[in-house]
């Protein structure tokens, strides 16, 4: 039987709860993280998701924990001297995020009082903080239902819901099918649970279809082709000089 499209809210529910009780017998046990319906910290949140920026989690995890030894609060962070955070970042590349990193220590520090604002727009105003930074921390740290959308979410929903539309094209519709599937309830364990779902099960190339909890719901999984989804945009040919 050919599943139809996810859209009842019966089904939405049942993902949702599918991946919060994944995610709470097989989730990551990562250091910025708190225990499952609990608030993370804001400033944990922060900095992991930057240093996560472009990098590997087995290689963000030593420098996570050497900031946070080093600098345990933001005010600790906002009163080091730059030069002495871009040698503590050293090795992490991508040296601008470190730049972006003390200035917006600082600003917390200085105009919030060293608490970061729970609000997205308020978020993607501090230096460094792009859409789905600020969504990550407003729904980890703040339980916000905001609409967390990493490459590993858009693969699941392409494949949840088989999308046609190729990639980058398909990336409005895949932000409206997760706002969907989105919980009121555990936001941050529900955008958490997808990212350890694609990165160890929903992979790009042979994923675990059998281990994965969303598979009862899953439209590419269904038809037999989840490595077909999401779908790339053929490249154009090179025209021939002879």
């Amino acid at each position: 039987m050919t599943l139809a499209p996810i859209n009842s809210s019966s089904e939405l529910s049942h993902v949702a709860s599918a991946v919060l009780a994944w995610y709470d017998a097989h989730r990551r046990h990562l250091p910025w993280r708190a225990a499952p319906g609990a608030p993370a910290s804001p400033y944990g949140v922060w900095l992991s998701e930057i240093m996560l920026q472009q990098t590997t989690v087995s290689t963000v995890i030593p420098y996570f924990e050497a900031f946070m030894r080093r600098w345990p609060h933001i005010r600790d962070l906002a009163a080091a001297e730059r030069e002495e955070v871009l040698r503590a970042w050293a090795g992490l590349g991508y040296y601008a995020r470190a730049r972006n990193l003390h200035a917006c220590a600082r600003k917390v520090s200085a105009d919030l009082c060293g608490r970061f604002p729970d609000d997205e727009s308020e978020l993607r105003a501090l230096p460094g903080i792009g859409p789905y930074t600020a969504a990550a921390i407003a729904a980890i740290a703040f339980q916000r239902p905001a609409v967390v959308v990493d490459g590993n979410i858009e693969r699941i929903m392409a494949r949840l819901h088989r999308v046609e539309t190729p990639l980058p094209r398909a990336k409005p519709r895949l932000h409206d099918l997760a706002a969907a599937l989105t919980p009121q309830v555990r936001p941050g364990d529900y955008a958490q649970g997808l990212m350890d779902i694609g990165a160890g099960i929903c992979r790009p190339k042979a994923p675990s279809c059998p281990d994965c909890p969303l598979k009862p719901h899953c439209r590419a999984a269904e038809a037999g082709a989840p490595e077909d989804y999401p779908r790339r945009e053929a490249r154009k040919k090179r025209p021939s000089r002879f």
